[in-house]
């Protein structure tokens, strides 16, 4: 586990130094990209991980290439970040707890199976 742990540590930290390489611009709406995503994305590091390393390698090649920022993340920079988000579903609490609400619904409407027709 700490050996996990530790691998982890360094992939944000090499991620990080990523992002301080980018231009000005391009670093400033990666994070805040990056913090939006750390509240609705993966809740598991390494599926944290992952995506945070695409969406550098993005920034990067679209740096590279000195693509508008605009091009990147579209008029509407929250669209982008769902659609993205939604790449890396694994560990995401939202996932969880739709998945929670879904199974109680469905357990709540077995139980009513057996008393339809009766009153209350």
């Amino acid at each position: 586990m700490a050996a996990q742990w530790i691998e982890q540590k360094r992939r944000y930290r090499q991620y990080k130094v990523r992002t301080e390489r980018l231009p000005a611009n391009y670093h400033t709406a990666l994070d805040a990209l990056e913090r939006y995503m750390q509240f609705f994305g993966p809740g598991k590091g390494d599926s944290l991980l992952s995506m945070l390393e695409d969406l550098v390698d993005l920034f990067e090649q679209s740096a590279a290439n000195v693509t508008p920022i605009r091009e990147i993340v579209g008029e509407d920079p929250v669209e982008f970040a769902e659609t993205f988000l939604r790449n890396y579903p694994e560990g995401q609490w939202i996932s969880r707890e739709q998945k929670r609400l879904t199974s109680a619904i469905e357990r709540a409407a077995g139980e009513d199976t057996g008393s339809e027709g009766l009153s209350r």
